[in-house]
C-alpha cells in the first residue's frame, strides 16, 4: 500500500468512525442519563436518511434537507419521549427492550407506508461533488471531508454542551442523583426530554448526511445498529468521551480490515470488542 492509498483509507476510516460516533454518542447519552436501553436506534437513523431524500426532492437543496430534517427529528424525539419513553425510566430494562424492539417493526411499516420499498439515491450538494487529487490518479471527494468536519463540529458542540453550559451541568447532577437533583429544583423531567431529543438529533443527522454516499434503502438502520452498540460496550456505557475513542479506533479497524485481511474482515471488529472486554471488562472508560 503506497502512501496515497494509506491516506484515502485512513481519512475513510477516520469518517467512518466520527459517523459511528454521531450515533453512539445519542444512544450513550440515552442510557447513560435516562437508563433506557433503546433498540429503536437505528430507526431514527434510517428517518433521517429518507428525511433527506425526500426533503432534498421537494427543496432542491441538501443543506436545507439537512436543516429541515434535524428540526423535525427533534420535535418527533419530543413527541416520543412524551407519550413513551417517560412511562419507562423505571422500570425493567427487559420492559425497555420489548418496547423499543416493537418500535423497529412500528418504523419500518411507517417507512414502507409513506416512502416505499424501492432504493433511492441522494445527489450531493454541486458545491460538494468535486475531489480533492492526491496522485495522478487518485482523489478524494470532498463531501466525506465535509461529512467528517460536520461531525468534528457536533462533536465539540456536544462537548461544549455537557462540560459548558448551565444545562449541561442539570443533565450530569441528574444522571449522578436523580433524586437530588430533582429535590434542588430541577426538572429533571423536562433534561430527559431535551437528552432524549438530542440523541434522536443526532441519529438523524448522521442518517441524513451519510444518504449521499450509502444510499437509502429498507432496513438501513438495522446494519448500523449492531455497530453502534459495539462502540458504545468498547468506550463504556455512558460515556461520551469513551464513544468518540471507541467509534475512531473501530472505523480504523473496519476499514483496514476490509483492504489487508478482507478474508476475516468481517470478524475483526468484534475479535477487538472481545480483547477490550477481556482487558477491561467496564470498557475503556467509565462513565
Amino acid at each position: 500500500m503506497d502512501f496515497a492509498n494509506f491516506l484515502i483509507q485512513l481519512l475513510n476510516s477516520v469518517q467512518y468512525g466520527l459517523l459511528l460516533f454521531m450515533l453512539a454518542a445519542g444512544l450513550t447519552l440515552i442510557f447513560g442519563i435516562m437508563g433506557v436501553v433503546n433498540l429503536a436506534h437505528g430507526s431514527f437513523y434510517m428517518l433521517g436518511a429518507y428525511l433527506a431524500w425526500s426533503l432534498a426532492l421537494k427543496t432542491g437543496s441538501l443543506v436545507l434537507a439537512i436543516a429541515l430534517g434535524t428540526a423535525i427529528s427533534v420535535a418527533f424525539g419530543l413527541v416520543l419521549e412524551r407519550l413513551l419513553f417517560r412511562h419507562f425510566y423505571h422500570r425493567d430494562h427487559l420492559d425497555q427492550v420489548l418496547l423499543t424492539f416493537g418500535l423497529i417493526y412500528i418504523f419500518e411499516e411507517m417507512r414502507s407506508i409513506l416512502w416505499g420499498d424501492d432504493v433511492h439515491g441522494v445527489t450531493i450538494p454541486t458545491l460538494l461533488s468535486a475531489s480533492i487529487p492526491l496522485t495522478d490518479n487518485l482523489s478524494y471527494p470532498v463531501y466525506r471531508l465535509f461529512m467528517s468536519g460536520l461531525c468534528i463540529a457536533l462533536a465539540l458542540g456536544l462537548y461544549f454542551l455537557i462540560s459548558r453550559t448551565r444545562l449541561g451541568m442539570k443533565i450530569r447532577a441528574g444522571a449522578f442523583n436523580h433524586e437530588m437533583t430533582e429535590a434542588l429544583g430541577v426538572n429533571v423531567k423536562l433534561i430527559h426530554a431535551v437528552v432524549f431529543a438530542l440523541g434522536v438529533g443526532l441519529a438523524t443527522i448522521a442518517g441524513m448526511i451519510a444518504a449521499p454516499i450509502s444510499s437509502v434503502y429498507p432496513n438501513m438502520g438495522s446494519q448500523v445498529l449492531i455497530m453502534c452498540f459495539v462502540v458504545v460496550v468498547i468506550g463504556g456505557i455512558g460515556s461520551v468521551r469513551g464513544a468518540l475513542i471507541s467509534a475512531l479506533l473501530v472505523g480504523l479497524v473496519d476499514t483496514f480490515g476490509k483492504v489487508l485481511l478482507p478474508q476475516v474482515a468481517g470478524m475483526l471488529v468484534y475479535m477487538l470488542m472481545a480483547a477490550v472486554l477481556l482487558w477491561k471488562p467496564e470498557g475503556l472508560f467509565k462513565q
